[in-house]
């Protein structure tokens, strides 16, 4: 009888490169994705979408419809310490919203203007 070598049985695999970790969610940012209507002090009414999708090292955000010129021309978010920041082209933090009570409620930067965000 031929003796066959002990070699232990390798079975040809595709190898599948282990999967990157998911992004750390920090409490917060994925209850804070979707669309929001934004209401100003003047009462001025509008749409803001908070997207998941990654924009450099903040996310996609879009107004449509805005009266406030701050607030129109806002494209990114990022949620930091409790907090979801509006950015607007070139990194200028647009305004600033605490959660609270399901809405998010702050003010914009540059007028300090009341800012709130409800479904």
């Amino acid at each position: 009888a031929n003796a066959t070598p002990n070699t232990p049985t390798v079975i040809a695999e595709p190898v599948v490169p282990p999967a990157p970790p998911p992004p750390v969610v920090t409490s917060g940012r994925a209850s804070v994705v979707g669309s929001w209507d934004a209401r100003d002090a003047t009462g001025g009414n509008c749409k803001v979408t908070l997207s998941s999708a990654p924009a450099l090292d903040l996310y996609k955000a879009s107004a449509s419809g805005c009266p406030n010129k701050d607030l129109a021309r806002v494209s990114a978010w990022d949620f930091r310490d409790g907090e979801v920041y509006l950015y607007q082209p070139g990194g200028t933090v647009a305004a600033r919203l605490r959660q609270g009570g399901g809405a998010l409620e702050g003010a914009l930067t540059k007028s300090g203007a009341s800012l709130a965000l409800a479904r």
